[in-house]
């Protein structure tokens, strides 16, 4: 299977959605889903045998921009979580009503599109047009279909909007520089490019400015509580669990290895901003009444030890990375399509008003629970590898790092387990709430079933990635 395959069949996913009308779109969504996934289970045995998955094609002469495409390693392993959770989330929803669904599922598609493309890209011109494109179907998606006052959610996707083009524009004036030198806009030309320190310097700055908002990082977090609240779930999840691994993936993609001085420079800078996250996210979570907001500010903690992880430039914090950014998107799209379910039977987002579920719905808690003590990180459970393979790495630079690093475990499982506790047990909420339906247990029973295996069994992960973070961690240490 070619690797342009698998866009043109979210593409043409896309726009079958949008025909199909409102009473077969999620249908057709759901097909088109699962069709990419199998396209991506193709390349993987592909990869498996080894054959190398690129295209190249010259796109536009003057400057020189191509259409290329590389399927390495790290960009399968990036593909294989977008087109397996898009079903899932796709499937998740299937308990909701949408007015104007064609567009709706169609928009969805679009953005699994765009994503995809953001991870195979190896050129800079063609990496940033994805990039971008993934930010417009997420800002309708929040904004048609979102929740509360139109007023409020109005401000914060255009907060969002506007705070992830502006840090793109810092990323595009980069690649723009870069071209200046190289003549080129390929990724191989790019790592090779002849920089000094300060120029480093500042092309990775303009980097981080724009992964650091997409992450987000703090202080660039501003706008994600409110947009992760105020968006429909389904918008959440992609967000959560897909989106902002886009610029997780960037760091170890595109900003170490083409300035590798100024990441080994300031590497304390970024490790500590990244642990800094994980307080501060743990922190805030703890104080927090709304579930959406309280899982919001967790996934901010999540990443920020993800961040810390990219920045050892070791083998270790690059593997520990890549491993917690799959689990985590399982993890946090199934924790929000519980919140989802919640929401559906108490018609609410607010902990203090729900309670006592446990009596009325034992299956669903069950399964809420197991998601719950995947996400503080339980022996055998997938983010388990993933945090401690990081917490390592950290220690290897610092110990103060590691132990700093290492509260994201102590903080999340006690405002998990108290939020566990406030919403499922005590007594009996006076709302009727009905065990989950037979497609909300497979979405959730399959979401856990991934977290449980990988967590026992990671090496098919860990065998995937690793030749390509080696190649990466070789042009990083060039130098």
């Amino acid at each position: 299977m070619d690797v342009t395959y698998l866009l043109i069949l979210l593409l043409f996913g896309a726009i079958a959605t949008f025909l199909s009308g409102d009473k077969w779109a999620s249908k057709v969504a759901l097909l088109s889903s699962l069709t990419a996934f199998a396209g991506a289970l193709c390349l993987l045995s592909r990869y498996n045998l080894g054959q190398e998955i690129n295209y190249l094609h010259l796109w536009i002469s003057k400057p020189n921009i191509y259409f290329a495409l590389q399927a390495d390693g790290l960009a399968l392993a990036m593909i294989l979580l977008t087109t397996a959770l898009a079903p899932i989330i796709i499937f998740s929803s299937f308990g909701n009503d949408y007015k104007n669904a064609k567009s709706f599922y169609a928009l969805l598609l679009f953005m699994t599109f765009a994503m995809a493309g953001t991870f195979l890209s190896a050129d800079g011109f063609l990496y940033y047009i994805f990039w971008e494109l993934s930010l417009i179907p997420i800002y309708f998606i929040a904004l048609i279909w979102g929740n509360g006052d139109a007023e409020e959610r109005k401000k914060a996707v255009i907060k969002f909007f506007i705070y992830t083009l502006a840090g793109s524009l810092f990323m595009l004036v980069a690649f723009v520089y870069l071209y200046q030198k190289t003549n080129s806009f390929l990724i191989g030309d790019l790592t090779q490019a002849q920089l000094n320190s300060t120029e480093q310097f500042w092309i990775f700055l303009a980097f981080f400015l724009a992964y650091a908002i997409k992450i987000p990082l703090i202080p660039f977090h501003t706008w994600q509580a409110n947009v992760y609240q105020k968006a429909p779930t389904v918008g959440t999840m992609l967000l959560s669990g897909i989106m902002l691994k886009m610029g997780l993936y960037s760091v170890i993609r595109w900003q170490l290895p083409i300035a590798p001085l100024a990441a080994k420079e300031y590497q304390f800078v970024f490790i500590g901003l990244g642990i800094a996250g994980v307080i501060y996210g743990s922190i805030v979570a703890l104080r927090q009444n709304n579930l959406k907001k309280l899982l919001a500010y967790s996934s901010l903690a999540h990443v920020g030890l993800i961040a810390a992880g990219t920045y050892t430039l070791s083998l270790d914090g690059l593997r520990g990375a890549v491993l917690q950014m799959i689990a985590h998107g399982f993890v946090i799209v199934g924790l929000f399509f519980a919140a989802e379910i919640i929401f559906r039977r108490f018609e609410t987002q607010t902990i203090s008003e729900m309670g006592g579920i446990r009596t009325q719905a034992p299956k669903f808690t069950s399964f809420f629970l197991l998601l719950v003590l995947a996400s503080v990180a339980l022996p055998s459970t997938f983010n388990f590898i993933g945090e401690f393979t990081v917490l390592y790495s950290l220690s290897q630079i610092n110990i103060a790092f590691a132990i700093l690093g290492g509260t994201t475990i102590i903080l999340c499982a006690y405002y998990m387990l108290k939020m566990f506790q406030n919403v499922m047990l005590g007594e009996t909420n006076t709302k009727i709430f009905n065990d989950i339906t037979w497609n909300e247990g497979i979405a959730m029973g399959i979401i856990i079933a991934v977290l449980f295996f990988f967590g026992m069994y990671p090496k098919p992960i860990l065998d995937l990635i690793t030749p390509s973070l080696q190649v990466i961690l070789n042009q990083i240490n060039r130098n």
